[in-house]
């Protein structure tokens, strides 16, 4: 009875063989295991939906990284890296259930029909936005549409009256990776990256020639909390630095050969010392355009031990839009070291404590607590520094994680959206004003000073929104809340505002950055190899 009951479902599953000789694979064992469930559950299955767990369930068994995409989710995958995506162009804060507009985007259907920051969308095609708690995503899902599309929102501003009624034509909004550009004296640029996409190397050229035209000889590039993105705009940007010849990165894995990225022309941004800022967030593409660097001598990393992603992920599409990103290969340095930090297959959740980890022992504190692999050591190309394997870039200038200002009250004030709140409202009240007295960013981050009223004004804002003033803690955190205060201040004010340029004077890792790429016998020792 049993034996013909297998011999029946394999029939029905047209596995042949099986039923004939009762070998089978794991493609046909699978196969019968479907048709076992499709037959026999208690209850109706959906065929798709079992297929697709079958499929999330197999790649868990591989690397923390090959994953499984629905239609839907590979299309909102892929935007971000494909630089740009069809909607209104702006970018917004979701505070107190009201969508307030922070910026547009130059050029963009918000800019051309007149939106301002501060104004506050309360609807969008009759679907009433405000008041009705919704998430960041849920309000995208509205703005967002296909290009030519229409959307009617109205919009509440300051000093009118009534709601205010635009329609706007959805068009295709770029999505930028340098997110802040700014000359930090007469000589040392800053540029930050926070994304590898299709634009990444144009953008950066184009920051650097404008801060060049400015004066700038020096460049610090902040890649930290960079989660990576297309290992050919790694590969571009790394050319950008690098000489004709220079090896940035090779891949290589058991299906597929290695296969070798070296620069083709030498690059043509002019900066003479190089500083990468890294920490532990920076991932994949970050850590390939930073080893590149590193191995090369053409530049010194500082920061913190990189993220550990070197797994390639091939994408594997789907006719129906779904899609399977499976690794097939590895990124290595070109000295050889394996960027990819240690895992466990089928151990994801241990895999993703491995930050908590860090924190736990001491790493992101003391550079004595992070465990490399010294066994096989390996070399920079030409001046033959020592550097290790066992995950992640570790940089040339190890800098601890801060967290001297940070307090339960400051915590409070920025997850509350409290400093946000006050900005918003302030700057509603006061932007002609402030424009007048500060026209233009350089003047406000050089004079602009928040008053004692301000100060007042925040607290009692805190108070009231369940933030109870703390002296203590506001003694502790006061530089950072006032420099988040500021960096928000610009934002708002000013088109492209460079929020950073407010609270790179309290970040350790800056602050390193910036002597070293201006002590050049310093610079010039490390670089050789000498302590």
């Amino acid at each position: 009875m049993k034996k013909a009951l297998y011999l029946l479902i394999a029939a029905a599953a047209g596995l042949v063989a099986f039923a004939q000789t009762r070998e089978m694979s794991a493609d046909q064992k699978l196969r019968l295991a479907a048709a076992v469930i499709e037959n026999y559950y208690v209850e109706e299955v959906n065929p798709d939906t079992m297929v697709e767990q079958a499929i999330i369930a197999m790649l868990k068994t591989l690397d923390p990284h090959s994953a499984y995409s629905t239609p839907a989710e590979t299309q909102e995958l892929n935007q971000p890296l494909e630089g740009k995506f069809s909607g209104i162009g702006i970018q917004f804060n979701m505070v107190e259930d009201t969508v307030y507009v922070i910026q547009t985007t130059p050029g963009g259907p918000s800019e051309k029909m007149g939106i301002r920051p501060g104004d506050r969308i309360i609807s969008a095609n009759d679907t009433v936005i405000a008041g009705k708690k919704l998430n960041n995503s849920g309000i995208i899902k509205v703005l967002r549409g296909p290009k030519g599309s229409v959307v009617n929102i109205k919009v509440k501003r300051a000093g009118e009256p009534d709601l205010i009624d635009f329609r706007l034509v959805r068009d295709d909004i770029p999505i930028y990776s340098v997110d802040a550009s700014y000359l930090v004296d007469d000589t040392t640029g800053f540029i930050s990256v926070t994304r590898f996409a299709e634009s990444t190397a144009r953008e950066v050229r184009q920051a650097a020639d404008s801060l060049a035209a400015l004066g700038m000889r020096n460049l610090i590039l902040d890649l930290s909390s960079n989660g990576g993105g297309y290992l050919g705009a790694a590969y571009e940007l790394a050319s950008e630095f690098l000489r004709e010849g220079d090896p940035v990165v090779f891949t290589k894995g058991l299906h597929t050969p290695a296969t070798y990225f070296n620069v083709e022309h030498t690059g043509t941004i002019p900066v003479d010392r190089l500083v990468v800022m890294v920490d532990q967030y920076s991932a994949s593409a970050a850590e390939i355009l930073s080893g590149a660097i590193q191995e090369n001598d053409r530049g010194l990393v500082v920061g913190r031990r990189t993220f550990g992603k070197g797994l390639v992920q091939r994408p594997f599409p789907f006719p129906d839009g779904s899609m399977i990103r499976l690794t097939t290969s590895r990124y290595y340095t070109p000295s050889g070291r394996c960027i990819q930090k240690p895992y466990e297959k089928g151990k994801g959740e241990e895999y993703q404590l491995d930050l908590l980890n860090r924190y736990n022992s001491g790493e992101l504190w003391h550079a004595d607590s992070i465990h490399l692999d010294k066994s096989v050591p390996y070399y920079t190309l030409h001046n033959h520094r020592t550097v290790y394997g066992g995950g992640g870039i570790m940089p040339d200038v190890f800098v601890p994680a801060d967290t001297s200002r940070y307090s339960p009250y400051y915590r409070d004030l920025i997850a509350k959206g409290v400093v946000i709140k006050y900005v918003l409202n302030y700057i509603e009240q006061h932007r002609d004003q402030l424009l007048s007295q500060y026209p233009t960013e350089e003047i406000f981050a050089r004079d602009f000073q928040p008053s004692q009223q301000i100060i007042d004004e925040l607290i009692a804002r805190g108070d009231a929104d369940g933030v109870p003033f703390n002296e203590e803690q506001w003694n502790t955190s006061r530089e950072m809340i006032l420099a988040v205060l500021n960096g928000l201040m610009t934002r708002d004010l000013y088109e492209n505002g460079i929020y950073v340029r407010s609270t790179n004077p309290l970040s350790n890792d800056f602050l390193e950055a910036y002597r070293l790429i201006n002590d050049p016998a310093r610079y010039n020792k490390l670089l050789q190899g000498e302590q």
